[in-house]
C-alpha cells in the first residue's frame, strides 16, 4: 500500500500548521484558515472519525466496481491475473503462501475507504465521489461476505461492519525488544550462518504478474473462489436423458451473449472452454448440477446436487436472480440480474452450448 498520497498530505498540513512560525521569523504567509486546514486532513481513523457525509449500496458498488476496479482486480474482487485479490483468502494467514485479502487480513474499514478515495482508481486517483467510495467499499464487503447484498454503507453503519482481523495485530514492540542488539559491537559482515538455502523461487511464489491470458486463467483455477453451477456435456449414463428444449429466440440469444459479458471473467463456453475462477458453461441448460469434471463446488452446491437439482429454466431463473438465496453457502459472488428480460437471455444463450 503507497503511503505517497498520506505523505504528501501530511507535508503541506504540517507547512499550514507552521506557517504562524514562518510568518513571524521571515515575515511570509499567514496562519491557515480552519477550512483550509479541514480539506487537507481527509485521512479516516479506525473508529470512523473524519467520514464524510455520503452512502453508496451493494448494487451500486457493483456496477461501479466493475467500471472502475474490475480491470486490476477483477469482476468479483478476485484479482486479475497477478493484480491483487480483494476478496478470498478465508483461513489461510497462517500458511506458507497466504492470501492476504480485506476479508483475510485488513484490520480495519477505514483503511479500505481512505485507500480507495485517496488512491483509485489506478491513473485516476481521487476522482470517486463520497458516494462512490462508500458504495465501491460496500461492494468490497459483499465479494467477502461481511455484508448482504441489500446493504447500504454509510457514516451511520460504518462501525456495524466487523472485520475478521481486527484481532489479528500486535504492538509492533522491536525497537525496545529486538533492535538493540544489532548493534555495531556484535554485528556480523562475514560467515554469518553456516549454511543459506533456497526456500522458494519466485516463479513459485507467484509475483510476477503475466500478461498471457492462459496464465491467468490458470492462477484463477487453482483457488477456484467464485462458481456457478455447471454440467458436462453428457449427463451421467444412469441419470435420465435431459427433455429437449425449443430452438431459442436468435435475437434472445443475440442479446444473452452481451449480458454473459458480466460472467466472461470467470466462465468460459464454447469449444475448448475449460474451468477457470468458476467452471465452464457447457451443456449446463437441462442438466444435472455440479457435474462439471475438475471443478471443486462449494458443499451447498454439492448438496443441491445431490438432491437432484436440475439446471431448468426455472431452477436457472432463481439462481440467476439471487445465488446466495438460492444456494446457501455458494462462493459464487455475483449479486444477481434483476432484470428477467435478462436472465432469460442469458440462459437461452448458454443453451447453446451443448
Amino acid at each position: 500500500m503507497s503511503k505517497f498520497p498520506k505523505f504528501i498530505a501530511g507535508t503541506a498540513l504540517a507547512t499550514l500548521i507552521a506557517a504562524p512560525a514562518v510568518a513571524d521569523v521571515y515575515g511570509l504567509g499567514r496562519e491557515a484558515l480552519p477550512e483550509e486546514i479541514a480539506a487537507w486532513n481527509v485521512d479516516i481513523s479506525p473508529d470512523g472519525s473524519n467520514l464524510p457525509e455520503g452512502s453508496g449500496s451493494v448494487e451500486d458498488g457493483e456496477i461501479l466496481f466493475s467500471d472502475n476496479c474490475a480491470a486490476c482486480h477483477g469482476e468479483f474482487a478476485e484479482g486479475a491475473g497477478n493484480w491483487p485479490k480483494l476478496a478470498g483468502g478465508d483461513d489461510t494467514l497462517a500458511n506458507d503462501d497466504p492470501v492476504k485479502t480485506v476479508g483475510s487480513y485488513w484490520p480495519y474499514l477505514s483503511t479500505v475507504f481512505d485507500y480507495v478515495h485517496r488512491s483509485m482508481p489506478f491513473g485516476a486517483a481521487q476522482t470517486l465521489s463520497y458516494d462512490d467510495t462508500y458504495a465501491i467499499t460496500a461492494y468490497i464487503l459483499y465479494s467477502n461476505f461481511l455484508v448482504d447484498d441489500d446493504f447500504v454503507l454509510s457514516k451511520e453503519t460504518f462501525m456495524d461492519v466487523e472485520m475478521p482481523n481486527a484481532d489479528g495485530f500486535i504492538i509492533d514492540d522491536r525497537a525496545e525488544t529486538e533492535y538493540t542488539q544489532f548493534t555495531e559491537a556484535n554485528a556480523c559482515y562475514e560467515n554469518c550462518k553456516d549454511s543459506v538455502e533456497i526456500t522458494m523461487r519466485a516463479t513459485v511464489l507467484d509475483v510476477t504478474p503475466e500478461t498471457e491470458e492462459e496464465a491467468s486463467v490458470q492462477d484463477a483455477s487453482e483457488e477456484a473462489p467464485v462458481e456457478v453451477a455447471a454440467a458436462e456435456t453428457e449427463a451421467p449414463a444412469e441419470e435420465a436423458a435431459a427433455p429437449a428444449m425449443a430452438e431459442p429466440d436468435p435475437e434472445l440469444v443475440a442479446a444473452g451473449e452481451n449480458v454473459f459479458k458480466k460472467c466472461k471473467a470467470c466462465h468460459k463456453v464454447g469449444e475448448g472452454a475449460k474451468n477457470g475462477t468458476g467452471p465452464m458453461l457447457n451443456g449446463i441448460i437441462g442438466h444435472p448440477a455440479g457435474a462439471v469434471e475438475g471443478f471443486k463446488y462449494s458443499s451447498g452446491l454439492q448438496d443441491a446436487a445431490a438432491g437432484g437439482l436440475v439446471w431448468d429454466q426455472a431452477a436457472m431463473t432463481q439462481f440467476l436472480t439471487k445465488p446466495r438465496d438460492f444456494i446457501k453457502g455458494t462462493k459464487m459472488s455475483f449479486v444477481g440480474l434483476k432484470d428477467q428480460e435478462d436472465i432469460d437471455a442469458v440462459i437461452a444463450y448458454l443453451s447453446t452450448f451443448e
